[in-house]
């Protein structure tokens, strides 16, 4: 069963996350030298103010656009994916990844499966026990 991927955070936490993520979009837009119009464009938007809502926290980046916002914004999809989650699913994000292979995949490397197996199991089996609980 699919529960909501902020579920279980706060609504005040919730807005902030948006906020959040938004601050990083225009940041990385602006520093694309993007206007709201243009990256609308860029990513198949038909109306730039949905650029505005996602960048005010009221709205986020549709999943299966994920990889069209980060072409258009110059950066690897992978390290966009990654940042978002931070903010969109925090949750997921902290029993998935710990500082050490983040820090490894945003640097463009690649997390050795041998890094922290242990504790990456021990992740994995708490993630499935809280899904199995829903």
């Amino acid at each position: 069963m699919f529960s909501h991927p902020q579920q279980g955070i706060a609504q005040d936490d919730v807005v902030k996350l948006r906020q959040a993520a938004g601050a990083y979009l225009r940041s990385l837009r602006e520093a694309a030298g993007l206007s709201q119009r243009n990256l609308a464009k860029a990513v198949g938007i038909e109306h730039y103010t949905f650029i505005s809502q996602i960048e005010s926290g009221r709205g986020r980046v549709p999943p299966a656009q994920m990889a069209d916002w980060a072409a258009a914004l110059g950066v690897s999809s992978r390290e966009f994916a990654i940042n978002l989650m931070r903010y969109y699913d925090p949750l997921t994000f902290e029993l998935i990844f710990t500082e050490e292979v983040v820090g490894k995949l945003l640097a463009g490397g690649t997390a050795k499966s041998t890094d922290n197996a242990q504790d990456l199991e021990a992740r994995i089996a708490k993630l499935e026990t809280l899904l199995a609980g829903r």
